[in-house]
This record gives C-alpha cells, structure tokens and sequence, in this order.
C-alpha cells in the first residue's frame, strides 16, 4: 500500500510538472528528478530523438555522470533499441540477462546492475526515451517502477509535441570526410564475415578525432577505408562532397598522395635513410610539400636531420614519422595507435606534435587509441562496438597533450 501511495503521489507531481510548467526543460528535468527521488535510481536520463541525424541526445541526465556531447545511433544499445522499437526494457540483472548490451553509463563509471529503460511516445512515434540505472539500495527494479517510468513517458512524450524542444546540436563546420552507412565485409572460409555494420559519421576540418573501441571492433577497418587503403561493401566515402566509394587505382593514388599523411604505430622509417632523408623522400613525390627540414623543426627534431632511425630513441623515430606526415601538407592525418610503443613521457612529446599540427596547421587528425585518456585531448571522442558506432562525445574543453595522466 505504501508504494502505491508513493507511485500515485509521484505520478501527480510530474503531471503538474509537465502540464503546468511553462519552461518545458524545467518541467522535464523536474520530472526526471521526482522519478530518481521515487525509485532511488543511481542514474538516469532522457534521450530525445533528433530524426534529420537519426541519433539520440541525452537531454538531461541525472546521477555521477557527465553525458554532455555525448550522442547514439538510433536502434544502438539499450536506448537506441528501446527507441527503435517502441518497447520498454526492464533488466533485473544486468550480468545474466542476455538482453542487456553496455550503456554509455557504464563508459562514465557507473556500473549497471539493473535498469529501466521506457520510450518516449507521442503516440504518432518515437521520440526518445527515458532510461534509469540502478538502485541505489541495490535491489532490481520491479514493474511497478516501470510503469511509473511509462505513466511520466507518455505525459513528458505528448509535452514535447505540444511545446516542442530543440535536440540535438547544431553544426555549421565545413565537412571533410563523410561516411554514409559504410559496411565492410570479408569472405572467410564457408562465411561472409561483417565487420563494419553501417557506420554513419562526419569529420569535419581541422578537427581532431580519437576513436576508441576493444579490438576486432571495427576501427583499424574504418580507418583503413578512409584512408584509401581498404575498400568499403556498400555505403558511400565522401570527400570534400566528392564520391571515393569505388574509387579508380589511378584516383586512389592520388587521394593518398595530395590528401592524407599517415602516422602508424611501427614507425615505418626507412632504415638506410637520415632523418631528413625520410622525410625528404616523401616531399619529393607529393605537390606543394613544406620544406622538410621546416617540418623536422615542427617536431622539434631540427638538429637531429643527419641521424638515421637506428641512432634514434622511439619517440623520436615517431617524431620524424609525424614530420614525414606533414611534410605533405595534407588535408586528413591518420594515426593509428601513435603511442601504443611508448612511455608516458614520450607518448606525451608525440602527442604534443600531433596536437601542434592540429592547432597550428587547422589539420584534421583522425587517431586510433586503445588509451581513453587520450580522448580528453580531443573534439570528439568516436566509440565503435562490435563494427557500429555506439556513442559520439564532444569535448567542451579538450586537454593539452601535457595535462594528461595515465
């Protein structure tokens, strides 16, 4: 009886909320702040539907997480799916229901045991959901809460239609690279192996990206079709609004060449070359190059021009990679796991360069990491699951490369 008590009040405070406050953010979040109080949920959240990008954006949130930049493919994870399909979701216990995927919260430090997840539904369609994590006296969420969950769902559903809500974010920055529903298969021995599953996303100029993602997720792949080493099963690469998804042998060369300056774990420095040599070597082949001895000295490797690899320590060899990247002027940088072979300190001086060659030169970098402190140096942090996007994180303020700690 008491509970009911509890649910009844609970359920007429958010009509009020929603029905009588004039300042639809304040009723929502009001509401989303009765539903916590009444369920003791650790965490929460709402996610409203942005339809023209097809994602969802945590519009207020609830708990010890910062979901701010962050954004979900609609039909990804518990909340795209809960969105997708218009059924709500309840997970007693999160580690044996095979139901249950990761949510972003778990990313935040949240562990998830249990949770509510109900869609927004103004009765014509889908336009979010409400999602809720954990109790915090470590009971399972039961259906009753969940239909408390559903009563706020469709008054908070039908406010929003009737007063409307900006979602999303808006972005006017001039798009470099664009990958419209990107599939990638393999053929294996009796199979077709799917390792990209429709990726959606835009780089934009003189941004710098880090994707991070387990292995086999799909990132070396995503990276590898962008930079024209790889070629996509469907879907579209576009740059610069030009049409690279099946590219000629002759175009392809010539897009790696003028377009992209590549970074990689290994170094990839000829070893009977100088320093200078290395670097120069890539000068000679591209149009319009800097002056390699200038981009030795952008790295700070100007009297190091004479050594060769073998005389050199890992950082610097990387710092001359870097160098032999930007010698090219190119449009993109890719890098993959830049740092995965060094120490702290010098993974600090190789991505000082990088952010250099971002911050200076308005190059768009696009690294691989396995190392989510990177991220924090980032304008948007791009995390693949299992070949999908399952989250995109834009960072308000990104850390220089020398206020990172790991």
């Amino acid at each position: 009886m008491g509970d009911n008590i509890k649910f009844a009040k609970a359920t007429w405070e958010i009509m009020e909320q929603l029905l009588e406050v004039d300042n639809i953010e304040e009723a929502l979040s009001g509401s989303l702040d009765i539903i916590m109080k009444t369920v003791g949920g650790e965490a929460g959240a709402i996610w409203l539907l942005d339809e023209n990008k097809n994602r969802l954006y945590p519009t207020f949130y609830y708990g010890p997480v910062d979901l701010s930049g962050i954004s979900i493919e609609n039909g990804i994870g518990v909340e795209g799916t809960v969105t997708k399909t218009g059924k709500s979701l309840l997970i007693e216990d999160a580690s044996s229901d095979t139901k249950f995927e990761t949510t972003v919260f778990d990313d935040q430090g949240v562990q998830t045991k249990s949770l509510l997840c109900v869609p927004l539904n103004d009765l014509t369609k889908v336009i979010g959901c409400i999602e809720i994590i954990n109790k915090k006296n470590n009971k399972p969420f039961d259906k009753d809460e969940l239909q408390l969950c559903e009563r706020m769902a469709s008054l908070a559903a039908i406010t929003v239609a009737e007063k409307g809500l900006t979602v999303g974010e808006t972005e006017d920055r001039e798009v470099l690279i664009s990958l419209k529903n990107v599939i990638k298969e393999f053929r294996v021995p009796g199979r077709v192996s799917r390792i990209l599953k429709g990726i959606n996303l835009n780089v934009y100029k003189g941004e710098f990206l880090v994707v991070l993602g387990e292995s086999g997720c799909g990132k070396s792949t995503m990276m590898n079709i962008i930079g024209g080493m790889d070629y996509l099963t469907e879907g579209q690469l576009l740059v610069e609004g030009v049409d690279y998804s099946h590219p000629t042998d002759q175009a392809l060369t010539m897009y790696r060449r003028e377009y992209i300056g590549f970074i990689f774990q290994s170094y990839n420095l000829m070893p009977n070359l100088t320093a200078l040599d290395n670097v120069r070597f890539i000068a000679e082949i591209c149009k319009d190059p800097m002056a390699p001895e200038e981009a030795l000295a952008r790295v700070g490797l100007g009297e190091k021009g004479g050594s060769y690899p073998s005389q050199m320590s890992g950082g610097q060899q990387q710092r001359v990679a870097i160098a032999r990247a930007l010698v090219k002027r190119p449009k993109l940088i890719l890098a993959d796991e830049p740092t995965a072979a060094l120490d702290y300190e010098t993974s600090i001086e190789v991505l000082s360069a990088i952010e250099e060659a971002v911050r200076t030169e308005n190059t768009t970098v696009i690294m691989i990491t396995h190392n989510p402190e990177i991220g924090k140096m980032a304008d948007r942090i791009v995390k693949l699951r299992s070949g999908r996007i399952f989250s995109i994180k834009h960072n308000a303020k990104p850390l220089k490369a020398k206020e990172l700690e790991w």
